[in-house]
């Protein structure tokens, strides 16, 4: 169930006592409601990316999310302000499921390198505090904290394992283009038969709302088919659906449900969750955000099917690209089924990880 009341601690003075600051320097809240620190955070998430990767996607939906009154039910922010009241350092961090809380370690580029250090710390900091925090809130004994890096980001790297923070997993970001033929790669990405598997997308009502009966499938699909997959944590349908609902791309008409046909009732076997990748420059994207198939399915092309659904889904909307997220370090051979359907590798990042006793 979502709580009705944030479980992490909304004042930074209660986790931070004397923050490791330059004189005049203090930490806070952003606030949603000035333009001023939205695009200030937005700044830094974009300039954060491009240093990355080389080039930015997010804007102010991706920020909103994090910031804004729906978002702070499941997060808390922190920004690190200069004198003049600029803001230089953002953290964010997401009760995103049991015992696993994500955590955004931002910190601008060109200050001086022990300002900056000063920041990092603030932040990190303040983000063992509010694992103790939640963790204590569900009743727990260790909250795990789960942040990220672009691979090759030293500064980044260091300034994380210095946290005590350990890197565990490696992930292929990557991209295949989208042709306007590929529009019939399925008959009809809504509803399509072959082979005793049905691919279709959840079921809609009169309000244009999907099904609750199938969003209820695709829950119970994708946590029974990660259940095994690394760094795997319970999350209620409830939690589940507004996460998701949360994302600026979500579409429910991007959810598609695979099941088996060829007994008495269909069976749910696999489930895909895709959203839109937009694009100021030029045709938007699609991204897959979910895939998951039950092991008893498995050989049976659900995947695959899945996989050319979104592909024909894409085309058939005018967008060039199909993105996704593959574990480098994954036993089940998922990056070949992708490479083997033309995506191909972008850039890398990095999962790290602390473990924090609550009491």
């Amino acid at each position: 169930m979502i709580p009705d009341e944030n479980r992490f601690e909304s004042d930074p003075d209660q986790l931070i006592e004397r923050p490791p600051l330059p004189e005049g320097w203090t930490v806070g809240t952003p606030d949603p409601a000035d333009r001023f620190d939205v695009a200030r955070l937005t700044h830094l998430l974009r300039a954060h990316e491009h240093h990355g990767r080389g080039w930015a996607a997010a804007g102010v939906d991706e920020v909103l999310v994090e910031v804004s009154e729906p978002g702070l039910r499941m997060r808390e922010n922190l920004v690190v302000r200069d004198p003049a009241g600029e803001i230089w350092a953002w953290g964010s961090v997401h009760d995103r499921s049991v015992g696993r809380m994500l955590f955004v370690h931002i910190v601008a580029r060109g200050l001086p390198d022990e300002v900056a250090d000063a920041c990092s710390d603030a932040l990190l900091e303040w983000a063992e505090g509010q694992a103790r925090a939640v963790g204590a809130a569900r009743g727990l004994e260790t909250q795990q904290i789960d942040t990220g890096a672009f691979e090759g980001d030293l500064r980044q790297a260091r300034w994380l394992a210095d946290g005590g923070f350990e890197r565990v997993r490696r992930w292929w970001q990557m991209s295949r283009p989208v042709r306007a033929d590929e529009a019939d790669l399925v008959a009809d990405p809504e509803r399509w038969v072959r082979d005793g598997v049905v691919v279709r997308q959840v079921g809609r009502a009169g309000t244009g709302m999907p099904d609750e009966g199938d969003l209820r499938e695709v829950h119970e699909v994708l946590e029974s088919a990660f259940v095994d997959h690394f760094n795997s944590s319970e999350e209620t349908f409830e939690e589940f659906c507004f996460r998701l609902s949360e994302d600026p791309g979500h579409r429910w008409d991007h959810w598609w449900l695979a099941e088996i046909v060829d007994g008495a009732e269909p069976v749910p076997v696999g489930a895909l969750i895709g959203t839109v990748s937009e694009s100021t420059t030029g045709p938007d994207g699609s991204y897959v955000s979910y895939l998951g198939v039950l092991e008893a399915a498995r050989g049976r092309g659900v995947a695959t099917g899945l996989l050319r659904t979104i592909i024909a889904d894409a085309a058939r909307r005018g967008r060039d690209r199909v993105g996704l997220e593959v574990d480098a370090d994954s036993p089940t051979g998922a990056a070949g089924l992708y490479e083997s359907l033309g995506w191909r590798t972008r850039y890398v990042t990095e999962s790290w990880h602390r473990d924090v006793p609550v009491r």
